[in-house]
């Protein structure tokens, strides 16, 4: 069990959706340090000020994560100026919502970069903290598009596809190493945050509050997986039993999730 009381937490994209409501929560259950890193500096002044409310030490970083020497920098910003973080979320991310052929080059870096590099670089700058301290719990939000593929979800698919095989694999070297430091993966269905607005869907989207408290209880219970809703821990033995075609008969037409993308609009 992993007790968030008096630790210092550090949230990537903080500033709004999940990551902001991910912020209050832990601050409820008895974080003390806050760290809030964001691109959007007027989102990432706002929520730093109100959490300065219930929880004095609340600092915050403008970060663009996909930039590497932005990422370092911070890292030894938050080294020297707050201290060793106990919990790492990585929560930023960001989808294009494009057929494949219809990505600029830049639109497929910048995916990557974002939802899967990142996380490895930010995870690089901590863990080796936890490591020393031989106490820690790194959290990588993926999605349930890391585990089924979907049209015009192509390059974000691969990104999160990334993120559960790296997540997993840091998780089986902290047990072999011994090591009492906690890795979960987050694969949610679609959460209603405005990132995937137009989506329609027959399986009920995520509402953002019961996500966040979803991960919470998984991050306390020291979950390998914290997976919504139900039906998506079902994918991987699915998957595995029917044949490519049936499952793409149940997954496309029963449950309609190959057209879910078909209305996408995004955030502006």
């Amino acid at each position: 069990m992993s007790n968030l009381k008096g630790k210092t937490i550090l949230i990537t994209g903080g500033a709004s959706g999940i990551g902001y409501l991910m912020a209050k929560a832990a601050i409820k259950k008895g974080a003390t340090t806050m760290i809030i890193w964001d691109v959007n500096n007027e989102n990432r002044t706002k929520v730093v000020d109100e959490l300065k409310g219930i929880c004095p030490n609340t600092f915050g970083f403008q970060v663009d994560v996909s930039d590497l020497e932005q990422v370092k920098s911070s890292a030894q910003k938050v080294k020297t100026d707050v201290g060793k973080v106990d919990v790492l979320i990585n929560n930023a991310g960001v989808v294009v919502g494009k057929y494949f052929h219809e990505h600029t080059h830049h639109d497929i870096d910048f995916t990557m970069s974002i939802n899967t590099n990142a996380l490895m670089h930010i995870a690089l700058e901590f863990l080796p903290g936890m490591i020393e301290a031989n106490q820690g719990h790194v959290v990588n939000i993926s999605s349930a598009a890391g585990m089924v593929a979907n049209p015009q979800m192509s390059v974000y698919c691969a990104s999160k596809w990334a993120v559960i095989g790296w997540s997993d694999s840091i998780r089986l070297e902290m047990l072999k190493l011994k090591k009492n430091i906690h890795v979960t993966t987050v694969t949610p269905y679609y959460i209603n945050t405005g990132m995937f607005a137009g989506v329609k869907s027959i399986i009920p989207i995520q509402k953002p509050e019961k996500a966040v408290a979803k991960i919470m209880r998984g991050i306390e219970k020291n979950g390998t997986f914290v997976r919504m809703p139900l039906i998506v821990y079902s994918l991987p033995l699915v998957k595995g039993l029917l044949p490519l075609r049936w499952f793409d008969w149940v997954v496309g037409s029963v449950l309609g999730v190959y057209k879910t993308m078909d209305h996408f609009k995004g955030r502006n």
